[in-house]
């Protein structure tokens, strides 16, 4: 295939990389094909990916090639489920194990791709997934001394919990996260930050984990992007005050911290909350509503297609979030793309996400302070919105700016042009 020659030839490794699912498949799935607007990208990801990817259209071989590693991540993944004790619990468990299996996926990616790198047949190499910091590439090593620029990330993860919740943090099944910081001392870590051209962070807190030797190549780029033909309307909420809360009816989420701070507005008639999403606390969360006597205020929703998630945000006046522990936060983006307040605690994804007159943040405290604060900022909102209307458009605007997927591949293109040219001065500020 003929190439533009000012267009980077890149080999885009991304071993969860799935258009029809959610969170870091996604990521890997949205900036990859956003990279084809900027550049000539192969992707590679793990064979569990194929059939979505076929599906979308691309021809494999030609725009993909899909990596059988399941002879190991197969029983690997099985043990992790095991280990993890509860779906959707105890992540930083499934991370430690993936850090052991997924060396053995670059192997298989080297063995396929390695006489084509050496050969020079890629600009760079680009590894967006996995997003954990924890987990080493051995590419990194290989792809140095072939003389081709390895790119990393973005990086996102490890966000310590809060004081004060220790109880979300057992019941998410997350004791190993005490033991998370060990990471740094595992076989291959540092030669992978010392290999690398470059280092995408996705947020503060993984940029402060890197060691300083290594933070001058580090760029900051908040890892989440917003595909506006899935988030293509604008919010027309009227009446009273209303917010909606979406995710994970989970402990660290807060829904019942958000329950527990509104009630009393709900109970005076000055505020509805639309809770979507589904989960183990949805059953209690329902009782709750029942004995604060705010049930009539309350719709919930349950789990709801994409389609029906913007409908109902777009009657809504705030994204009322009171999650203790998002590394990445893509649901206040998209409630921001949507024109949809967002309210959320000042700590880890949605804190950075969320800027000075593009949403409301409260500080992050105990449980109790959180759930005062969420209630101040909702009566304040419900006595007076005026101040509504502009923070949307504002919170809107943010998101052209810098969220789409379209203008995230330029961030990452301008990286890839900074490495290309032996990374001579200072890593380029893209965000």
């Amino acid at each position: 295939m003929e190439t533009d020659p000012v267009r980077r030839r890149v080999l885009a490794i991304a071993e969860a990389a799935n258009p029809d699912w959610v969170s870091v498949p996604l990521v890997g799935w949205s900036l990859a094909q956003a990279l084809r607007e900027v550049s000539d990208v192969h992707l590679v990801t793990q064979v569990r990916n194929r059939d979505p990817i076929l599906r979308a259209g691309l021809v494999e071989g030609r725009d993909f090639t899909a990596i059988d590693s399941e002879a190991l991540a197969r029983p690997m993944w099985k043990l992790a489920e095991a280990l993890r004790m509860g779906e959707g619990k105890g992540w930083t468990m499934v991370q430690a194990i993936n850090a052991l299996s997924y060396p053995w996926f670059e192997r298989l990616v080297w063995r396929r791709f390695g006489d084509a790198i050496r050969g020079g047949e890629y600009d760079i190499v680009h590894r967006i997934t996995p997003l954990s910091p924890t987990i080493a590439s051995p590419l990194a090593a290989r792809c140095a001394k072939a003389g081709v620029p390895f790119v990393l990330g973005p990086l996102n993860g490890g966000v310590p919990w809060p004081p004060g919740f220790e109880a979300e943090m057992l019941a998410e099944r997350e004791w190993l996260s005490r033991l998370r910081s060990a990471y740094r001392l595992l076989p291959g870590r540092d030669a992978t930050l010392r290999d690398a051209a470059a280092i995408l962070v996705g947020s503060r807190h993984t940029e402060s984990e890197i060691p300083a030797r290594y933070r001058g190549k580090t760029v900051y780029l908040p890892e989440n992007g917003i595909d506006p033909a899935r988030f293509n309307r604008v919010a027309a909420p009227s009446g009273m005050l209303r917010a909606g809360f979406v995710g994970r009816m989970v402990p660290y989420k807060g829904p019942d911290m958000l329950l527990q701070a509104a009630a009393p507005l709900i109970r005076e008639g000055g505020l509805h909350l639309d809770l979507i999403g589904d989960g183990p606390m949805l059953p209690w969360l329902k009782t709750q509503a029942q004995t604060l006597e705010i049930r009539q205020g309350v719709t919930f929703h349950g789990w709801q297609e994409h389609g029906a998630v913007q409908d109902i945000l777009c009657r809504c006046h705030l994204l009322a979030f009171p999650s203790i522990r998002e590394f990445g936060g893509g649901v206040v983006l998209e409630a921001m793309a949507l024109g949809v307040v967002p309210l959320v605690v000042d700590y880890a994804g949605p804190g950075e996400l969320v800027t000075q007159g593009t949403g409301l943040k409260v500080p992050c405290g105990n449980r109790q302070q959180i759930v005062e604060a969420f209630g101040q900022r909702l009566r304040a909102l419900a006595d007076d919105p005026s101040a509504l209307p502009a923070l949307a458009r504002a919170a809107r605007q943010r998101v052209q700016d810098h969220f789409l997927w379209s203008r995230k591949a330029g961030q990452v293109a301008r990286v890839h042009d900074w490495v290309r040219s032996g990374g001579d001065g200072p890593a380029p500020t893209v965000f």
